[in-house]
């Protein structure tokens, strides 16, 4: 079991947590949100929560004037942000692990440009950005058609439009399934499949019944020479471990090592750790 630990970024950062919330920066703006595990004590002070731009509770009451939309940039890559009515802003920063992975493990090899990377659930997309900077051809699979206007923006943001990235609004079962009978393969996926969702037809998403099917059609797909499988989850009833038994049921075969654990982001000021969220890797 691990723990990826992500202190934050120039544009994020965990200021505290406690009483169930999290306080965090995202670029210039200051939020705090509901966080159910944060059941400790805050470490910094009740006025310096006060100083939040923005609250949420059964919604987003603003305290100062907060644009539609701001950017934070990673790096090279540079993204939009929302006040979404579900607390979310469009990236998740414990995820910089994950990308951090992904760019070195495509910048190590040489040949880079003949690489696929398949991103499932790809949401905003900060991911497929990073994969498609790094010189991989992408496919970004989401069945939200705002989510995926939302990563169009993200990319033209970031300048990455003449970069070959493929996008597909389209359910994650019925996509991977259709590239299997077309003999399409990729390099690497990542994905980070909720525990319930629609397709664009409306069918249901089930993590627990769908998520070893996805699998199964992954494994079914990945080239002769595959670089990894990254998955993430959130608010799944289940631990670590689940992901570890299911993963070793489709990839073990292939060798490498099966990663799972934590993600978690660390406190600025109280160093504590909060976790976020479980994932597991393969890899070469």
């Amino acid at each position: 079991m691990q723990i990826l630990e992500t202190s934050g970024w120039e544009d994020y950062e965990l200021i505290d947590s406690g009483n169930g919330r999290r306080l965090e920066r995202f670029g210039k703006y200051i939020l705090s949100r509901p966080d159910p595990q944060a059941i400790w004590l805050p470490k910094v002070s009740v006025e310096t929560w006060n100083r939040a731009d923005a609250i949420f509770d059964e919604g987003w009451k603003t305290k100062t004037k907060i644009p539609d939309k701001w950017i934070v940039k990673y790096q090279n890559i540079s993204l939009y942000l929302k006040l979404t009515p579900f607390k979310h802003t469009g990236i998740f920063p414990e995820q910089v692990s994950h990308w951090q992975f992904i760019e070195n493990k495509l910048k190590s090899l040489s040949q880079v440009s003949n690489l696929s990377v398949l991103n499932l659930f790809g949401y905003t997309g900060a991911s497929s950005l990073v994969a498609a900077e790094a010189g991989a051809k992408v496919t970004h699979v989401d069945a939200s058609r705002p989510a995926i206007t939302w990563f169009r923006e993200n990319q033209n943001l970031s300048g990455l439009m003449d970069k070959p990235i493929r996008i597909i609004v389209d359910d994650a079962i019925k996509f991977t399934a259709r590239e299997i009978k077309r003999g399409i393969k990729y390099d690497g996926v990542i994905m980070d499949p909720p525990v319930y969702g629609h397709d664009p037809k409306g069918g249901i998403w089930d993590f627990n019944k769908d998520f070893p099917r996805l699998l199964e059609n992954c494994s079914e797909i990945l080239s002769g020479s595959p670089l990894f499988v990254i998955v993430n989850a959130y608010a799944v009833s289940a631990s670590a471990l689940m992901l570890e038994n299911v993963m070793k049921d489709y990839f073990e075969n292939l060798g490498g090592k099966i990663e799972v654990g934590e993600l978690c982001l660390k406190e600025k000021v109280g160093g504590r750790l909060l976790s976020t969220g479980i994932f597991a890797r393969w890899s070469k």
